[in-house]
């Protein structure tokens, strides 16, 4: 492999314009550029279409609907740097105008939702302007890992946010830099509070009952 290549996968300090880094820019933008200009593609074919910018092996005619129905689904326009660095899992849905630089891997979990207009940058810069040097300088990476059932550009992680460092699971964040702006509680955890909370109204209606009963007991002695 490729000396550059190597250190760019690796998050290291890298040249990204050697001849190799180039042609697979190039060659992922002629991807993205199909991708992003089919003709009411079916199904079968839209998938097929994200498969080669991805690198990964194409679905057959006879891929079971269930299969299709569970693949990712990404809106066009799409744009990434090479493609084969990105993985999504199981009924993830990127809508329109998603940007990924996968200089590194970026891997996004099962049932997560991206909006509109989101970017997703493993890739960054020397701050030391000498270092940097344009496009002659080295640049460098670093991996983004998104968990399953995310929501990116939404109510949980907020429109026009910048996040810079990891999130923890269960929380909303927004703002540049984004933060945390509410703790979620766990699924878990609601449906124990609602239990408790069903029983405790249990107890309550049947202590309103035996109340009840005892007035009526009352009422009988006399009659």
């Amino acid at each position: 492999m490729d000396a550059e290549k190597s250190k760019m996968l690796r998050g290291e300090l890298y040249h990204a314009f050697t001849p190799l880094l180039v042609s697979e820019r190039e060659t992922c933008s002629q991807r993205c550029h199909a991708f992003n200009t089919a003709s009411n593609p079916s199904r079968l074919d839209r998938i097929n279409l994200w498969n080669t910018i991805t690198c990964t092996p194409p679905f057959p005619a006879d891929t079971p609907e269930d299969t299709l129905s569970a693949a990712a689904w990404v809106e066009p326009p799409f744009k990434a740097d090479y493609g084969y660095n990105i993985t999504l899992g199981e009924n993830v849905y990127l809508n329109w105008n998603c940007t990924i630089l996968d200089t590194c891997r970026v891997t996004i979990g099962s049932r997560t939702l991206v909006g509109p207009n989101v970017s997703i940058f493993t890739a960054s810069h020397p701050l030391d302007h000498e270092v940097r040097n344009g496009t002659k300088g080295p640049e460098m990476g670093k991996e983004i890992e998104i968990g399953e059932d995310c929501w990116i550009g939404g109510v949980w992680w907020g429109a026009a946010s910048v996040v810079t460092k990891d999130v923890p699971e269960y929380s909303v964040v927004a703002g540049n830099p984004a933060t945390v702006v509410r703790r979620l509680r766990p699924v878990e955890e609601k449906v124990e509070k609602q239990e408790g909370e069903d029983a405790k109204a249990l107890l309550k209606r049947l202590e309103a009952l035996e109340k009840e009963m005892k007035e009526i007991k009352e009422k009988l002695r006399f009659v």
